[in-house]
């Protein structure tokens, strides 16, 4: 025991003093008061089934800049979400800059979003447009999110700038469980490894995408990523592998409406990809659980029955692994004390991941929003 919690408290601390994946960084960079967009930006919005979301979120997504065209794809929707959408748009005056589609049906090989936001993508190039800006029905962007995405990418130099959306913590399961989501994610797809230009990663977040329209169509459009099952990172991958540049970040201006309130909310949400995430391999599903066990556990087993040594060296970890969680629990609007549960949280994760698994060999297709699909990591399987 006292071996194992050593090699862990090294771990915990030289991730603490040394790490960069937990700090909320790096963040948009600031626009000039009142900077015009010199480019043509459109932004396209796939929605299915968000009329109770667009109140929310749409109106101001429309307040971004004057000149900012919105392209929504109904996504055979069946609660009005179009006459919803163009409502808001004539109460800001703003009716002449939001287009509505009508999504055609799902053709075989497609998943649900890449198909709509193709459908979009044509019509914003259609447009004219120098920048496609994804975005999703569920986003709330605070005024200036425009801008500071522009700014990012000029003096970055990026052809790719996303940003992840603070998710919402309101529940007591939001809570417990949606800080180590992005946690986790940014551990996955290292922000600061997205954007260094020889590093492999590639990561983004798809609920905001501003994207250069010369890399879209150099990596042949959505249609690249047409059986993605997590799409917002395959985007990133096929752009990164195109050459181009790519950035990675926060920013406390986008922030998601939709809530997970219930346990098997998040974990259906966790389970549709997470074995997709681990590249379909039960041997890598296995060493992500090990490695979560001893990472997240040992320390609280020392903690609680291991001799004096091993208890001091487990609460070192343990409080190394605490200060490198806190800024995110912090950065969601969550009471510090919330930090305190996260092996408890990696435990809840590592379970969604072996339930995501076993959905996938046993054949159990996916539903969402209505739709059935067959068996995870199939093509035209799960639309995100």
């Amino acid at each position: 025991m006292l071996e194992l919690v050593a090699v862990v408290a090294v771990v915990w601390c030289a991730h603490a003093v040394f790490g960069w994946h937990w700090r909320i960084a790096p963040r948009l960079a600031a626009a000039a008061p009142g900077a015009a967009l010199d480019d043509c930006v459109v932004a396209v919005v796939p929605a299915r089934n968000e009329a109770d979301e667009l109140p929310r979120t749409l109106g101001a997504l429309l307040a971004q800049d004057e000149s900012l065209h919105v392209i929504l794809v109904d996504d055979h929707s069946t609660d009005g979400t179009s006459e919803v959408a163009r409502r808001i748009a004539a109460e800001q005056g703003a009716l002449a800059r939001l287009s509505v589609v009508a999504a055609a049906p799902l053709p075989s090989g497609w998943t649900g979003k890449v198909w709509a936001q193709h459908q979009g993508v044509t019509a914003a190039i259609a447009r004219g447009a120098a920048w496609v800006w994804l975005t999703d029905a569920d986003i709330h962007h605070a005024p200036g999110v425009l801008a500071r995405l522009l700014a990012t990418a000029r003096r970055e130099e990026r052809d790719l700038v996303s940003v992840m959306a603070r998710l919402r913590c309101a529940t007591v399961v939001e809570k417990l469980l949606i800080p180590a989501f992005t946690y986790f994610f940014a551990t996955l797809y290292s922000f600061r490894g997205t954007g260094h230009d020889r590093s492999r990663t590639a990561g983004a977040a798809g609920g905001c995408v501003l994207l250069r329209t010369t890399l879209l169509e150099r990596i042949g459009g959505m249609a690249a990523i047409r059986d993605a099952v997590i799409d917002d990172c395959s985007l990133a991958r096929a752009c990164k592998d195109a050459g181009g540049r790519l950035w990675l970040g926060y920013d406390a201006g986008v922030d998601s409406t939709r809530g997970y309130p219930s346990l098997a909310a998040v974990w259906d949400m966790v389970a549709r990809s997470a074995y997709t995430q681990l590249r379909l391999n039960p041997l890598i599903v296995a060493g992500c659980v090990l490695g979560l066990g001893f990472v997240f556990l040992v320390p609280l087993a020392a903690i609680a029955a291991g001799s004096a040594p091993a208890r001091l060296l487990g609460l070192v970890a343990y409080a190394a692994m605490v200060q490198t969680y806190l800024p995110m629990v912090r950065w969601l609007g969550c009471a510090p004390g919330w930090a305190l549960a996260l092996p408890l949280s990696a435990t809840l994760y590592a379970a969604m991941t072996v339930s995501s698994a076993w959905r996938h060999h046993r054949g159990a297709g996916a539903a969402w929003k209505g739709r059935a699909y067959g068996r995870a990591g199939d093509a035209g399987s799960i639309p995100s």
